[in-house]
């Protein structure tokens, strides 16, 4: 079953279905057992995930559970394939992540979303791999999440498979985009975060491409935790060095300070950033008017004009009242991905964990998907996506899509 099917006959069900949600046994309903529940009760495979949804970085976990519950009610509506699916709240804090892992794992867990952020996701993957259960995460970015040992490539967790871009994908798009589109400006700084990995991966290898390519690398400057509050001097440095392009691989939060403290000196660079920085334009005290001509590089613009993306744009205001940003849209995709993959496996719920992961993953290396986030989207043995990036500008409040 391909995302598109819903496009060929079966969207009206699944709108149908969406709209009585709570009164058949094709239906989605929530209970509360220690995280949220939603999923189809009879011969439904048990899908699980967890993420942030609370915390400082809540946006993302709420996206992502909020797309996943829309997913699973689309795809149960149709009825080629049934899930139950249950979202754990892990406050983007390895240790909660393991313990949700623990919940999720007793409630029979039998394919997973895998966790929302990186640091969380390395330290379940070790998890997936022993008891040999799928994860397809849609937003932990770090190879650290598909690596036992992110130096060699031969020795990959097997289990756990990305739906959003590698951070080494990330950083080398990103100086190759910038490369190309010498308008946004020709000297780069960078400010990133040194006990990231999200930050790390993303910044090594785009210095690394921004060598290989020859863009100008004026100024690199760091920080960690215990200094995310006051960028003065790494701004001050690169407004000396002249860099009339600042490049942030880091998160939202401490991406909405460099932007205030910035206008407040009246440096105006191009800001530029990558999948980290959606959710800005939802953080609270934050004036979004300093956000207006931000670049980022996403897999997925909710301006985008295709059927698909329409509605799914459409469906998550409906419900959610707001737009939905990348992490919720590769969820989405998560799900339909995992439901082709089900389908043509010939996945049953009757089937153990370690059965449903070892058909999933034969199934991942040879499939194609056409979603949301990309078109013909593929998954190489070790778990890591092929898709292209989009650029993205932030325009009167709003993602809006680059047209080169």
């Amino acid at each position: 079953m391909k995302f598109n099917q819903l496009f060929k006959g079966g969207l009206a069900v699944a709108m149908a279905a969406t709209l009585v949600a709570c009164g058949s046994n094709g239906s989605t309903t929530s209970q509360s057992t220690g995280g949220e529940t939603a999923g189809n009760s009879t011969a439904a495979i048990k899908i699980g995930g967890s993420g942030p949804t609370t915390g400082g970085a809540a946006v993302y976990g709420q996206a992502v559970k909020n797309a996943f519950e829309l997913a699973v009610e689309e795809v149960n509506a149709v009825g080629d394939v049934q899930f139950e699916a249950r979202f754990e709240d892990d406050a983007h804090d390895p240790e909660k992540a393991v313990t949700a892992y623990g919940v999720l794992k007793d409630w029979g867990m039998q394919v997973s979303i895998g966790t929302t952020t990186s640091g969380p996701g390395q330290a379940v993957s070790p998890l997936y791999k022993e008891d040999n259960i799928f994860a397809l995460t849609p937003s932990a970015s770090s190879l650290a999440v598909i690596y036992a040992d992110t130096a060699n490539a031969s020795n990959p967790y097997g289990s756990v498979f990305q739906m959003c871009f590698t951070d080494p994908n990330q950083g080398v798009a990103s100086a190759d985009y910038l490369k190309a589109h010498t308008d946004l400006g020709s000297k780069v700084g960078v400010i990133w975060k040194n006990d990231d990995n999200y930050s790390t991966g993303v910044h090594d290898k785009f210095v690394a491409e921004a060598k290989e390519v020859g863009l100008e690398v004026v100024y690199d400057g760091t920080f960690e935790s215990s200094t995310e509050n006051d960028f003065s001097v790494q701004l001050t440095q690169a407004q000396a060095a002249g860099a009339d392009i600042l490049f942030l691989p880091i998160y939202y939060q401490p991406a909405s300070l460099i932007l205030t403290q910035a206008n407040a000196m009246n440096y105006a660079p191009t800001f530029f950033g990558v999948d980290g920085l959606d959710g800005i334009l939802s953080m609270e005290n934050f004036d979004t008017s300093l956000a207006e001509g931000v670049y980022l590089l996403t897999p997925f613009s909710a301006d985008g004009t295709d059927q698909m993306t329409k509605h799914f744009v459409d469906e998550y205001q409906k419900r959610y009242g707001e737009v939905p940003n990348q992490f919720a849209a590769d969820a989405y995709d998560c799900v339909y991905a995992l439901a082709q993959a089900c389908k043509a496996a010939g996945i049953t719920a009757d089937m153990t964990p370690s059965q449903v992961a070892d058909a999933l993953k034969a199934e991942f290396t040879k499939m194609t998907f056409d979603g949301i986030t990309g078109e013909q989207v593929t998954w190489n043995a070790n778990g890591e996506v092929s898709k292209s990036p989009k650029a993205v500008v932030i325009k009167d409040g709003v993602y809006v899509g680059v047209q080169d």
